[in-house]
Formats: C-alpha cells, sequence, structure tokens
C-alpha cells in the first residue's frame, strides 16, 4: 500500500517517541576528520613497515644531493637521457666509492679481529709493559705505570672496558664476530641504496617540484628559503668535511702503511673519521709519529709527522676554502653536535644527517630571529578603499 504525499508529509511532522530523526543528527566522527586520522594512520603503518629502509634511501639522498652538479654536467654531455645517465651515474657510484670502501671495511674488520683477540688474552692472562711505552719521551714512567694498573693483571682490561662503554668484553667481542659475519645484511642494504639512488638520479627533479607545491602549502614564502638548506648543507658536508676527511684518512693509511706501523687501515680509518673533527687529524699521526719513535723508528716517526703537517696544511690552505666555501655558515657547536650525535645514533651515515638536522634547527632559529626584530610594517590600504 502506497502513501500519498500528504499523508508522508503528516507522518513526518509527527513528533518521535524516542531521539531524533536521522536528518537532524550529526556524525561523531565528520568525514573530514575521519580522513585525517586514515592519513595519519596509514603514515605511521608505513613508518612501521619500512623504517628498515630509512639507512639506505637517506644515504641515497646524501650522494645524490652530494653529485647532483656532476650529474647535470653528465646528462648535458649524453643529451638529457636521464634512464642512461642514471645507470653511468651508478657504475661511476659502485667504482670510486663503494668499491673502495668495501674493500678497506674487509681489511679493517680483520684488523680489528685481531684486535679483539689480543684484548681477550691480554685480559685473561694480563700483559708485560710494552718496552716502546716507557720510552714515550716525558710520559713513558706513567704510562708504563698506567699500564701496570689497568692493563697488566688478569681482568684488569675487562674492568675498564666495563667502565668506558658500560659493556663486557666478551659481548665486545661477540659483536666483533657479528659485525664480520652479517656481510649479507650489508649487501642487502647496500642494494636497496643503489636501486634507490638509481631513481633518485632518474627521477630528482620531478620528486623535487612535487615537494616544492606542498611545501608551499604547508609554509608559505618560507619555504624556498628553508627547503635549500638541505641539499646546500648536504653538498657543503660531504664535499668539505666528507671528501676531505676520506682523501686524509687514504693518504695518512698509505703513510702508517709505509713507515711500518701496525694495522694502517684501521687506523687509517680511524684518522679519516677523526679528521671531520677540528684538531682530529693533526691528533692521530702525532701520536703515531710518536709510537714510532718509542718503538725504536725515530726516522719514520718524524718522517711520519713532517708529512703529515705538510699535508694537513696543503688541505687547510688551498683544498678546503675552496670545498667549504658557500652559502651555508653552520658555527662549530652545533656542526660539533650534529656529527657526534649522527655518528651514535647511525652510523657512518649520521656524519651528514646529524648537520642537516641541526642546519635545519639553526635556520629555523634564524628565522624565528627575523620575524621578532624585523619591525613590522604597516600593511597598505588598497586604492579601492581609500578615503577620498
Amino acid at each position: 500500500m502506497q502513501l500519498s504525499n500528504r499523508e508522508r508529509d503528516e507522518l513526518s511532522s509527527e513528533p518521535r517517541l524516542i531521539g531524533r530523526a536521522a536528518s537532524e543528527r550529526s556524525a561523531l566522527v565528520g568525514p573530514i576528520a575521519a580522513a585525517r586520522w586514515l592519513l595519519v594512520f596509514v603514515l605511521l603503518a608505513g613508518v612501521y613497515f619500512f623504517n628498515g629502509f630509512l639507512v639506505p634511501v637517506l644515504a641515497a639522498l646524501v650522494i645524490g644531493f652530494a653529485s647532483w652538479p656532476i650529474y647535470r654536467r653528465l646528462l648535458g654531455a649524453i643529451g638529457g637521457n636521464r634512464t642512461v645517465g642514471a645507470t653511468i651515474a651508478i657504475i661511476a657510484v659502485i667504482s670510486f666509492i663503494v668499491a673502495p670502501i668495501s674493500l678497506a671495511a674487509v681489511y679493517a674488520v680483520d684488523e680489528v679481529h685481531t684486535w679483539a683477540v689480543w684484548a681477550i688474552e691480554t685480559n685473561a692472562a694480563g700483559a708485560a709493559v710494552p718496552a716502546w711505552l716507557t720510552q714515550v719521551p716525558g710520559l713513558g714512567v706513567w704510562l708504563g705505570v698506567q699500564w701496570a694498573k689497568y692493563v697488566g693483571h688478569p681482568g684488569a682490561l675487562g674492568e675498564l672496558v666495563q667502565l668506558v662503554s658500560g659493556s663486557n668484553i666478551g659481548n665486545i667481542y661477540r659483536g666483533v664476530l657479528v659485525v664480520g659475519a652479517s656481510a649479507f645484511q650489508s649487501i642487502l642494504t647496500l642494494l636497496f641504496m643503489l636501486i634507490t639512488l638509481f631513481f633518485v638520479y632518474r627521477d630528482g627533479e620531478k620528486l623535487v617540484a612535487q615537494l616544492d607545491h606542498l611545501g608551499e602549502r604547508i609554509l608559505p614564502m618560507r619555504w624556498e628559503r628553508v627547503s635549500r638548506i638541505v641539499p646546500l648543507t648536504i653538498s657543503s658536508t660531504v664535499t668539505g668535511m666528507g671528501i676531505i676527511a676520506i682523501g686524509e684518512g687514504i693518504v695518512l693509511g698509505i703513510a702508517y702503511w709505509m713507515a711500518g706501523v701496525p694495522s694502517p687501515v684501521t687506523l687509517g680509518i680511524i684518522t679519516g673519521m677523526m679528521a671531520l673533527v677540528p684538531g682530529g687529524a693533526p691528533l692521530c699521526f702525532t701520536l703515531v709519529s710518536v709510537y714510532l719513535v718509542a718503538s725504536g723508528s725515530p726516522v719514520a716517526g718524524a718522517a711520519l709527522f713532517v708529512w703529515g703537517t705538510v699535508e694537513l696544511f696543503i688541505v687547510d690552505k688551498t683544498l678546503r676554502p675552496r670545498l667549504v666555501g658557500g652559502p651555508i655558515k653552520l658555527p662549530f657547536l652545533p656542526t660539533f653536535f650534529g656529527l657526534v650525535g649522527g655518528v651514535k645514533t647511525m652510523g657512518f651515515l649520521g656524519l651528514f644527517v646529524g648537520p642537516v638536522l641541526m642546519a635545519l634547527l639553526v635556520s629555523i632559529w634564524r628565522e624565528w630571529l627575523r620575524e621578532v626584530t624585523t619591525p613590522t610594517q604597516a600593511i597598505p590600504t588598497p586604492k579601492s578603499k581609500m578615503i577620498k
């Protein structure tokens, strides 16, 4: 039985016994709020499921930003074919970055394994004071006493390691073995990084354009200044600090090997990492030179010290000003905190990610200072609304 229009109107106008009509009720969660919460959930799920790819993706972005000027020249030379250019760039990265670092890492792991075995044996039975240690000028006697106190008797080295690092020496040795045996995971990480880097080279400009459109909606009139700090800081950090540090590690590592220093590869890597900190590289080759002099090789020690001093002078006076110079002037303290915090959090990659984050923080701070210190100018009244 169908109702007429009049009957429907009368029926709809009758009062309801319980609650309001469906058309008068509002939703518990509106469609806009539901869409926002759904977006947050999707982002959190993406972070949870893809957090293992964070390190290779960041490494690819760092290498891509640092090598982008060279890559643009390569594109100009091959006629702008991005697929071919990305392939050539990946081959160059493998040849000049991945292969040398991998070879150095293999030698370093072997040398560190030898150090770890010596530490385990010394902790078990103790070790006499080395003859060369007592021959150090001015500090030999004091160093000998400290060696006998912290290393000489059984168990002393384990106590020292526990005091410094908070970990047992056996755990550190097992960690060294795990690092040596985790080659498969390192290869997978490297493979993901190279795949990501290929697409960064091929589609980098499109991605930057999309980020610029989105960033202008989030930070209008500020996005261009803030966003350009990231590539400039990465380029300044990688070229001005990273390349110089790697070069100093290679040059001084070869000098260590020629001077007959034990474990030259590991000492070269340590010197390269210390070169990222002002005064780190001179401290390293000075200590190695003192060791050579005290161990009975004064000529090799003096030659190593002279070579390190000349090399450091050439780098600081010629190469570093050319590479570091640019619009990014990050103070020393934020740079140091970025380096230390980055290495502690993300390892080797943190050497470049940490300073970038600190540069962003410094940039935001400067933006706030600019807004506070700049006097507010009166907004001119439109002509159509001016009182004549």
